[in-house]
């Protein structure tokens, strides 16, 4: 007879035995594979975790990067705005400094000045320490520079025009209280000043003045702006008027056949102060004119062709 031992651990089951332990050793196993996974994977997870946070503030980094890089773009835009409507402003400016120029060049021919003393073509001599050309972009450069010419231009001229204006306005004063010029619109010259035979009496004597013959009732005018210091009739020159001018001038119109003006009138060149006449010692319509200095008897000749 055989004897078959059955231990209380194993039991049959089919044709596959099932002992116990068997089975606490694939538990155990199961155990340390399911703790192997957990800490696998928290380790995966923790080390990913750790890479987020490393990477984190390269990120904000990078917002605050791109944040700036937003504001400079903006504001290059608006540099450049600037920039944009200065070049037109300078365009602009260029454009009137031309028509300064030319007026400039035309004041100089009117008042017959010398050019060379007035170019108002050449740019004035200026000067300064070199800057580094990468200081600024060039552009800005450029700009900056045009700014500083167009200021040493504006003062040049401004200088040059105060000057040219103050030559002019004493020049015009000058030929305003001078006298110059013919005291007749319309008549030609009757008789010179020096020498000469006396129309009346016949006898040599010395003509202290011009003689402008013309039409009874042309007009007589002054040949320079001053005081009417006499007004009157008086023998020998019969309606007679004298002006007193500046820098020791006087000029005297006689023969007259009215007077247009009184004592204490101011006149200036070229008004009309009598109507040309017989009156007086005369022998026919027309102005005796006289020009004195201090006193002293001119002959009119240099006066009446300037």
């Amino acid at each position: 007879m055989n004897l078959i031992l059955l231990n209380n651990f194993c039991k049959r089951k089919g044709s596959i035995d099932i002992c116990m332990p068997s089975a606490l050793g694939l538990f155990i196993s199961g155990f340390f594979l399911v703790v192997g996974i957990s800490v696998g994977a928290g380790y995966y997870f923790g080390k990913q975790q750790a890479a987020v946070a490393e990477q984190q503030p390269y990120a904000d980094v990078e917002q605050v990067l791109v944040a700036d890089r937003e504001v400079l773009l903006e504001e290059k835009a608006q540099l450049q705005a600037h920039l944009d409507a200065l070049s037109i402003r300078i365009g602009s400016l260029q454009a009137q400094m031309l028509r300064i120029d030319a007026l400039g060049d035309r004041l100089v021919d009117v008042a017959q000045l010398d050019s060379d003393e007035f170019d108002f073509s050449q740019e004035p001599a200026i000067g300064g320490i070199a800057t580094p050309d990468n200081a600024v972009s060039r552009d800005i450069q450029d700009l900056i520079s045009d700014v500083n010419n167009f200021n040493q231009l504006i003062e040049d001229r401004t200088e040059k025009l105060d000057l040219l204006e103050e030559l002019i306005a004493t020049g015009k004063l000058y030929e305003e209280i001078t006298p110059s010029g013919r005291p007749v619109v319309k008549g030609w010259l009757s008789s010179r000043f020096g020498k000469r035979i006396d129309p009346k009496s016949g006898k040599k004597n010395f003509h202290r003045g011009y003689d402008y013959a013309g039409k009874t009732g042309a007009d007589v005018v002054a040949v320079a702006s001053g005081l009417i210091i006499r007004s009157e009739y008086q023998k020998g020159f019969g309606n007679m008027i004298e002006i007193k001018h500046p820098d020791g001038y006087s000029t005297l119109y006689a023969h007259n056949k009215k007077n247009l003006v009184s004592v204490g009138d101011m006149v200036k060149k070229g008004d009309k102060i009598a109507l040309l006449g017989s009156t007086g010692r005369s022998t026919g319509p027309h102005v005796h004119f006289e020009v004195r200095r201090n006193g002293k008897y001119i002959n009119p000749r240099k006066y009446v062709k300037r």
